[in-house]
């Protein structure tokens, strides 16, 4: 069921060297190839729409969702609608993200729209990698929807990652926090050639005490393009920090456009962001102790990157 380039794509985009051990659902080429629930975790086809509901029951802990989605033809259009509850007091590990292995013309691409209902009190980290891959001269797309509602004293990390290979990306991501809500943001990116990015972040803090923090760095290499949309928005007491950071490389574009806007006098919201090029006198130390210019350089983008 899955073959070498299968197992290739799951390692990429989720660390597994096979099938995952607890809850899974794993989604090849616009099908649903196999899936396994527990007795906190249920998944669900949905009867309306492609896609799954994952139900997490209230005070599930130390569990992990495996949900990642592979395609290897070209030609795919894929969409997929997914919605998870992740009930109260709970504390799970969702695995998400997708693979493209595209050896033809024809473009291969995914579109996935998740919408998450953190409960009172639930802790969830969501960890989404993007990976493309292929011979082929076909497109690889990748358009992630992200949607999550925090309830009061809940807590979500969000790990969002995408190393070369994917030819356009539209990243876009809304987050509604409530009472004592928290939000940690660790985005990394790069691009290269061609390729096009856009991430849209967008956080509303509409309780009081909520907290928000964004962390994005990303490395633009030939003649690739980026543009990033962060923006805060506090209507309570609430706290809130955007941090993002780019290399930029050759002949590449980026654009960063942090947004903080104030409903309330006690939203306190910090917004910095920085785009440059690798310092050259990082590059001379490493060289230094026997790298190579182009080793130097791998290694400061791996330190930024990581």
């Amino acid at each position: 069921m899955l073959n070498a380039v299968d197992k290739k794509l799951l390692e990429e985009i989720a660390d597994l060297h096979g099938v995952p051990q607890g809850a899974y659902n794993i989604r090849k080429n616009g099908e649903g190839i196999s899936r396994n629930t527990t007795a906190n975790i249920d998944i669900v086809t949905k009867k309306d729409k492609p896609g799954i509901d994952i139900i997490i029951k209230p005070g599930t802990r130390g569990e992990s969702v495996h949900i990642p989605v592979i395609l290897s033809k070209e030609g795919l259009n894929d969409v997929v609608y997914n919605t998870f509850e992740v009930g109260e007091n709970s504390d799970v590990v969702i695995v998400a993200g997708c693979g493209i292995h595209n050896p033809g013309s024809e473009k291969a691409q995914h579109d996935g729209i998740h919408e998450f209902f953190v409960r009172r009190g639930a802790r969830m980290k969501y960890v989404e990698k993007h990976y493309g891959e292929g011979n082929g001269t076909g497109e690889r797309i990748l358009n992630p929807k992200t949607i999550i509602e925090v309830e009061e004293n809940g807590v979500v990390e969000l790990e969002m990652v995408q190393i070369k290979g994917v030819d356009r990306t539209v990243r876009d991501t809304k987050v509604i926090l409530r009472e004592n809500a928290r939000l940690i943001v660790t985005e990394r990116l790069l691009t290269y050639r061609s390729q096009t990015a856009d991430s849209i972040i967008t956080v509303e803090m509409v309780g009081e005490d909520s907290s928000a923090q964004i962390i994005s760095r990303s490395v633009a290499q030939d003649d690739s393009e980026q543009v990033f949309h962060l923006n805060l928005r506090g209507y309570k007491k609430c706290r809130g920090h955007i941090q993002c950071d780019s290399i930029i490389m050759d002949n590449a574009k980026v654009a960063s456009i942090p947004e903080i806007s104030a409903f309330h006098s006690d939203a306190q919201l910090i917004h910095e962001a920085a785009i440059g090029k690798i310092a050259n006198d990082q590059l001379v130390k490493l060289m230094t102790l026997g790298l190579t210019e182009k080793e130097a350089e791998d290694t400061v983008l791996k330190g930024f990157l990581g």
